[in-house]
């Protein structure tokens, strides 16, 4: 009689790996009726004869593999495993990786996979574009598949907080809760990629890390994927210092539309200062996404079209702007 303690991966989602009431720990007690299997947080204890034991130890890792690359795992994928098959997986050309229940996250357009591939090569890329081309959520499907790779310990994510044309006031509430309202897209795209147990784990261990852009000075960013997102409403000091954060096998993706920047009007967004300093410099990789990108709602494309064309139009003569100027006079 052999004990051994099968340990899975920080990474693995036991939700997934273990299934709904634990359904594919029975799938595999059914398949290995001589053993005794007793799953636990990321530790599986068998018990049995040395042969079986190291048997279901090999599938284990194997089918733990699938669970890591699909983030999906059904019984029809125990028993193809177990029974020395490989499963059948649905190959997607430009595929990132499986986002929850094994959703295929892709690099739809050009641009897309043209930032997935300068990401292979380049430890800085900026991600320029309008509203709904997917530089944000593409950015962050590479970050999560990398963290899932053990390419990196950690995922980074910030943003500038700076309200889009509107004042929100007194934020009641701890930290988290006042900076939450602007971090919100980012928390979207997550959980369109890491179910909401494992997401509450990562969140809460440090190894996804979601802060305001004030809060990075000082630190020095390591083995991490590190996204600034709607950098152009960050000064030029604060890019500056976001950017020399950088620390050893540390990726980062910068994201922006220049085309809605919220800052004050006499202060320059620190994103276009930065792609002007930076233009020469080695090493940098910058992707300017388009409105034939945008993967929203197909009137979005059609909106971002009709306001760049309004924005190219010649202003109306002098005489008939100021016939629109209303003068209040003091009484």
């Amino acid at each position: 009689m052999t004990e051994h303690i099968f340990e899975l991966s920080e990474h693995t989602d036991t939700t997934v790996y273990y299934g709904v009431n634990n359904a594919n720990i029975q799938v595999l007690k059914n398949l290995h009726p001589n053993l005794r299997l007793m799953a636990r947080g990321h530790v599986v204890k068998i018990s049995g004869s040395h042969e079986e034991v190291e048997r279901l130890i090999d599938n284990l890792s194997k089918i733990e593999r699938f669970s890591l690359d699909n983030n999906s795992l059904s019984e029809e994928n125990i028993i193809e495993i177990v029974k020395g098959s490989e499963p059948v997986e649905i190959k997607f050309e430009n595929l990132i990786l499986h986002g929850i229940n094994g959703k295929s996250i892709m690099a739809r357009t050009p641009n897309q996979q043209k930032l997935v591939k300068d990401f292979e090569t380049n430890d800085l890329l900026f991600a320029i574009g309008p509203a709904g081309s997917g530089k944000t959520y593409t950015a962050i499907a590479l970050a999560v598949r990398s963290l899932k790779n053990r390419e990196v310990k950690k995922i980074i994510l910030s943003r500038p907080a700076v309200e889009a044309g509107e004042k929100l006031g007194f934020l009641p509430g701890d930290m988290k809760e006042k900076i939450d309202p602007y971090l919100q897209p980012l928390y979207d795209a997550l959980q369109d990629m890491v179910t909401p147990l494992k997401l509450k784990e990562y969140m809460e261990n440090g190894t996804i890390q979601i802060a305001p852009l004030a809060f990075m000075r000082g630190r020095t960013l390591s083995d991490a994927v590190v996204i600034l997102d709607e950098a152009q409403n960050s000064t030029t000091m604060q890019i500056k210092m976001f950017l020399t954060r950088m620390g050893l096998n540390t990726k980062m993706i910068v994201t922006g539309d220049m085309t809605q920047i919220d800052l004050p009007y006499a202060q320059k967004s620190g994103l276009i200062d930065s792609l002007e300093v930076l233009k020469n410099v080695k090493g940098i990789a910058k992707v300017e996404f388009d409105v034939k990108d945008i993967v929203r709602h197909k009137l979005v494309q059609r909106i971002v079209e009709a306001y760049e064309k309004r924005g190219k139009e010649p202003l109306a003569p002098k005489g008939e702007q100021e016939k629109n100027v209303i003068i209040l006079k003091k009484p």
